[in-house]
C-alpha cells in the first residue's frame, strides 16, 4: 500500500488529488487550514474509510507542519509522495500591492512547500527503494512561465517554486526521491470562480479557455500527477510540465 501526503487537500486540485490517490488504493493524508472544508471531504471520501486522513494545517504555519508530520510518523513509518498543492493568489498591480498580501502569497506558495517538503523527508526517504523512487510534486503555474499584468507577486511565488523544485531534484535525487512540478493555466476550480466574480474589483483578467477551446478541469491537471507519480516517469526529475493547453505557446500580454 503506498502512502502520500496532500496540502491543500480540500479543495480543487488538492482535493482531486486525493479523490484519485484513494481510487488507485492509496492511503492518503489530507492537510488543509479549514477544518468545515475537511468535514465536506471526510464525508465526500467516507468509503475510503481509514485510508483518508484529514489533518487540520496551514502550510505557511512551521509549528503546524511539524506537528503534522511528527503525529504521520507515528502512524506509519513510510510516505511514497507528497503533493504541495497549497496554494492562493492575490491580485493587484505589482507595486500597489499590500505587504501582507505580498507575504501571504510567499508564505503559503513557496514557503508552504518548502516548509513541507523539509518535514516529509525522513520518511521520503525511508520510502524510497531500488527501482522505486519517493517523490514530491509541486502544483506550479503557468504564471511561472509567462507571468500576467495584475498577478506578478503570485507569478514571483511561483517562480521561486519552480526553482525550488530544480535545485531540490538535483539534492534528493542521491536519496532516491523525485521532485516535479506541474505548471497548470487557468483550471476550473472555487479559486478561480472567486477571481471570475472579483474581476470587476480587481481588474485582473484571467487567461482564460486555452488554444484547445477551454480552460483545464482539475483532472487535467490530476493526471499529469498521476503520470509524474508512475514508473514510467521514473527518470524525470527537475522537470516544469506546463499543463495549459498551449496557453504559454499562445502569446498574450495581457
Amino acid at each position: 500500500m503506498k502512502i502520500a501526503v496532500v496540502t491543500g487537500a480540500a479543495s480543487g486540485i488538492g482535493s482531486d488529488c486525493c479523490n484519485d490517490l484513494l481510487l488507485h488504493g492509496w492511503t492518503v493524508y489530507a492537510l488543509d487550514r479549514s477544518q468545515k472544508a475537511l468535514d465536506n471531504s471526510a464525508t465526500q471520501f467516507r468509503q475510503a474509510g481509514g485510508r483518508f486522513v484529514p489533518m487540520l494545517c496551514d502550510v505557511s504555519n512551521g509549528v503546524d507542519v511539524t506537528r503534522s508530520f511528527a503525529a504521520i510518523r507515528k502512524q506509519v513509518p513510510v510516505l511514497h509522495a507528497v503533493i504541495c498543492s497549497a496554494g492562493i493568489f492575490r491580485a493587484g498591480p505589482l507595486l500597489e500591492m499590500a505587504e501582507p498580501d505580498f507575504d501571504a502569497l510567499f508564505a503559503v506558495n513557496t514557503k508552504g512547500a518548502w516548509l513541507t517538503a523539509r518535514a516529509a523527508l525522513l520518511l521520503l526517504k525511508a520510502g524510497a527503494g531500488d527501482g522505486a523512487p519517493a517523490r514530491i510534486i509541486f502544483v506550479a503555474s503557468i504564471a511561472a512561465i509567462r507571468p500576467k499584468v495584475g498577478g506578478g507577486a503570485y507569478a514571483a511565488s511561483k517562480v521561486a517554486l519552480t526553482q525550488m523544485a530544480r535545485v531540490l531534484a538535483v539534492e534528493l535525487a542521491p536519496m532516491g526521491i523525485l521532485v516535479n512540478a506541474v505548471a497548470p493555466a487557468t483550471v476550473d476550480t472555487p479559486m478561480t470562480r472567486q477571481l471570475n466574480a472579483d474581476a470587476g474589483k480587481n481588474n485582473y483578467k484571467l487567461s482564460g479557455v486555452s488554444p484547445l477551446g477551454r480552460v483545464a478541469a482539475v483532472a487535467d491537471v490530476t493526471s499529469v500527477i498521476r503520470f509524474l507519480l508512475s514508473n514510467d516517469a521514473n527518470y524525470l526529475a527537475g522537470t516544469i510540465l506546463p499543463v495549459d493547453g498551449g496557453t504559454s505557446a499562445a502569446f498574450d500580454p495581457n
